[in-house]
């Protein structure tokens, strides 16, 4: 039996009598008298506390419906058992397929609305998770055996978690422990009653034995999820912890899907980067550094460090994506004899990378930029208007360097693209709007997927009618520096205080802290930098997040500086996921795509025009013509086609999932569970 499916299936075994009518087999005694129809959609009972709203920040993610019950709203609707329940023309209707809860009974024990909702749950088997409680018997748990800080402690997923919905983990969990004066999580650990399944525990703090964290609860014909330490949608246990969380509310069935991704583009590829100067601390070509540069040494990678990237690639199974500008390169060669040792060697080796265009010069595509003062802003034309590189340079800068590299024979997207410093699209405070001449140039090009700043535009928009945006996260490993210890100065210099040699702006930036001392240059990147930067990109990473990261070619030269982030969040990731969940590596495109769709999903959503239900083991999905609807299923799911049935979606953390249509001649989504 495939390791999949037996994790749905042990999963299944733990329902109670009365959880086997949602899987439409019936129950003794059911209330329910034919097989009901469960709507694929979750009830969420909010206080406005952070664990419920993290779990409701999944549900959105993953592509879930949900309806929102707000406590702390006077007009809430009541919850009965006409809210929860009714029938569709003649066939009982669970409205929710699962419940989410502040804590085990938010409407206080043997009120009206806990009855009504705890007759549902038993009636139709819907699950029950309790985002946070204490452990006490009433959740099936000892009084605790610790209660306190979890930080930096380590839970592992039980036999039964494994084999069940956290089965996509194959490691520790640890809690995160990201300052020594701040207590960061906070949680009760206790040992397990009767009728209590623990699915993740944890040593108990300064006793023996182990205490559950996350386990399930089966009494009274209904069935909780009890989750007995606090967080929140940011922290990384959660993230890591929320699909099982999810699929255990969910029984595996329902819309949306959850995958993790990562991508690296490494921009700049045969230019020389500018470095910086640690004397007078700035840039060189920033427009106010002093000497601009004399006599300092570019940083541009070496035929050695294409070597290396290649093996690197090859020996951890992940693939770069090489952002060229091949006029910069074609000067450098120039300018150094004629001959270019890295460019030979990128492209001897060009089919084990992705390419992107990243225009032939790099030139700034927005506003003209007058440099006069600092800083730049966009210069004028008589009239007083804003003066925007013209259609025609910007089209010669893509159509240019997407012409070298067909030349060159490398594998590239004609519809990918990055501007040099995302430039042409809007730039802060100087260029509110985009350039003009831009999406005449992109089209012109055909140009579908344009790169921007995720730190500047985080959604996904469109620019012109024939291009959206995939918005990139930059690495927090700067472009202008090739070893550890330029890193480690220019970070001291952010974020050190004007007492401490730095420039102070972190005293006066509301969203940054300073450094308690400066780092270290010798040993700063690594033992400080590096594990910072790499707890970020996981956190993306494993929130399911497939938007790319972006580093510069300096990164991978000299010190190599990119290599350690990259290592420690593919080591992180191996170490934490089982093989059958691992990491997405996407084209610019495929991201683009992916965003698009789940753009589009959730406003379908928002229209209410999607319908989603079960009745035993068939699911029926209806969306607007032309949608692609996410669904996750248990492996062994089928399509129904007009005629006979094919097998549903792709493998990934134990489950099927994708995003499907219906089939030829059907107005439906129809699919059928093992």
């Amino acid at each position: 039996m495939a390791q999949s499916a037996h994790r749905w299936k042990a999963a299944a075994a733990v329902s109670t009598a009365a959880g086997l009518i949602a899987l439409g087999l019936g129950a003794p005694g059911a209330a329910a008298a034919t097989t009901p129809r469960i709507d694929l959609k979750v009830l969420v009972v909010d206080n406005g506390d952070s664990p419920v709203q993290a779990i409701t920040a999944q549900l959105k993610n993953t592509g879930i419906p949900y309806t929102v019950v707000d406590l702390n709203d006077a007009n809430r609707p009541a919850i009965t058992a006409a809210f929860l329940a009714d029938t569709v023309n003649g066939t009982p209707r669970a409205r929710y397929q699962g419940v989410v809860l502040p804590n085990e009974a938010p409407f206080g024990a043997g009120s009206a609305e806990q009855t009504a909702l705890e007759t549902y749950e038993k009636t139709y088997g819907i699950p029950q998770v309790d985002a946070y409680t204490w452990a006490h018997p009433e959740v099936g748990l000892d009084y605790s055996a610790y209660s306190g800080t979890l930080d930096g402690r380590t839970a592992d997923v039980t036999k039964a978690g494994k084999a069940g919905w956290f089965g996509y983990l194959d490691g520790a969990v640890t809690f995160e422990d990201n300052s020594a004066s701040t207590q960061e999580s906070y949680g009760f650990v206790a040992t397990p009653r009767t009728g209590f399944t623990s699915y993740v525990d944890v040593p108990v703090p300064g006793g023996t034995g182990r205490g559950s964290l996350i386990g399930e609860y089966a009494h009274d014909g209904r069935r909780e999820l009890v989750v007995t330490f606090a967080y929140n949608q940011y922290q990384q246990q959660f993230r890591v912890l929320a699909g099982g969380i999810v699929e255990w509310l969910t029984q595996g069935v329902h819309l949306g899907q959850a995958r993790n991704y990562f991508e690296v583009h490494v921009d700049d590829v045969f230019a020389p980067d500018s470095r910086w100067d640690t004397a007078h601390n700035c840039t060189p070509g920033n427009f106010a550094c002093p000497g601009d540069g004399a006599g300092a040494v570019p940083i541009r990678m070496t035929a050695a460090d294409a070597q290396y990237a290649a093996q690197w690639q090859q020996e951890h199974g992940f693939k770069l994506d090489m952002v060229y500008n091949a006029g910069s390169g074609e000067e450098w060669k120039t300018e150094n004899g004629g001959t270019d040792a890295l460019a030979a060697q990128l492209l001897a080796d060009k089919a084990k990378y992705r390419w992107i265009n990243h225009t032939y010069t790099h030139k700034f595509l927005g506003c003209v930029q007058d440099t006069t003062s600092v800083p730049w802003s966009c210069a004028k034309n008589p009239d007083g208007s804003t003066q925007y590189l013209s259609r025609a340079d910007i089209s010669a800068e893509i159509s240019d360097n997407y012409n070298w590299g067909v030349g060159k024979g490398l594998p590239l997207n004609r519809a990918e693209l990055v501007t040099g410093e995302h430039s042409g699209l809007r730039t802060l405070p100087q260029q509110p709007d985009d350039n003009p001449n831009l999406a005449g140039a992109l089209a012109a090009n055909g140009v579908k997927w344009i790169a921007s700043d995720n730190s500047r535009e985080p959604e996904q928009r469109s620019v012109g009618g024939s291009t959206l945006t995939v918005p990139r996260y930059p690495m927090n490993v700067y472009y202008n520096t090739g070893t550890d210890a330029e890193m480690a100065d220019e970070y001291n210099w952010i974020y050190a205080s004007a007492a401490d040699g730095g420039s102070g702006l972190c005293e006066n930036n509301p969203s940054s802290t300073c450094l308690p001392a400066p780092l270290d240059t010798a040993t700063g990147y690594r033992s400080y930098i590096v594990p910072r930067e790499a707890r970020t990109a996981l956190g993306h990473v494993v929130s399911g997040d497939p938007r790319p990261h972006y580093a510069h070619q300096s990164n991978l030269a000299e010190d190599r500086t990119l290599y350690p982030v990259l290592n420690k969040v593919l080591a992180d990731y191996q170490a934490l996921f089982a093989d059958d969940t691992p990491l997405e590596n996407l084209a610019q495109a495929a991201i683009g795509t992916e965003l698009q769709r789940r753009a589009a999903w959730q406003a379908a959503l928002a229209s209410g025009k999607v319908t989603a239900y079960r009745v035993g083991t068939t699911v029926t999905v209806t969306a607007p013509s032309g949608t692609q609807i996410p669904v996750t299923a248990p492996e062994g799911t089928k399509q129904q086609l007009l005629l006979g049935t094919t097998t549903f979606g792709t493998a990934y953390a134990g489950r099927r999932s994708a995003w499907g249509t219906p089939a030829a001649l059907q107005s439906a989504l129809t699919l059928k569970l093992p």
